[in-house]
């Protein structure tokens, strides 16, 4: 097997930033700012903290209400296998009939509340 070549940085320029460093000296740079500041600033880092938990916060309950579609009830009609053309052509007529019938319905009732506001 061929070695694969070390490929260069592709952030050449950046790395001039220093190596991260561990979390616990993170925190203990942390608590050295914060010991050394004054009381104005402690105040402001703590509500400007607490702004940025807040706004994280309504993100993730407002991720959780409303995502989940409600239970639909699906009703099937079960037909025998052994239906003639006839049937089917029969059955399709029949639904025809009442879809037109259930439009004719909507379009009376919508009328009628044309004619309820004057239109």
């Amino acid at each position: 097997m061929l070695a694969i070549a070390r490929r260069r940085p592709y952030l050449e320029p950046m790395s001039w930033f220093p190596k991260p460093s561990s979390p616990r000296a993170a925190l203990r740079d942390l608590f050295a700012v914060i010991r050394h500041s004054e009381r104005e600033q402690r105040i402001g880092a703590a509500l400007a903290f607490l702004v940025t938990l807040i706004i994280v916060i309504e993100f993730i309950v407002d991720a959780k209400i409303g995502m989940a579609p409600p239970p639909q009830i699906v009703e099937v009609q079960l037909y025998p296998s052994n239906r003639t053309d006839a049937q089917i052509i029969a059955d399709q007529k029949k639904d025809m009939a009442e879809r037109a019938a259930f439009e004719k319905e909507k379009q009376r009732q919508f009328q009628k509340l044309e004619n309820q506001l004057g239109m």
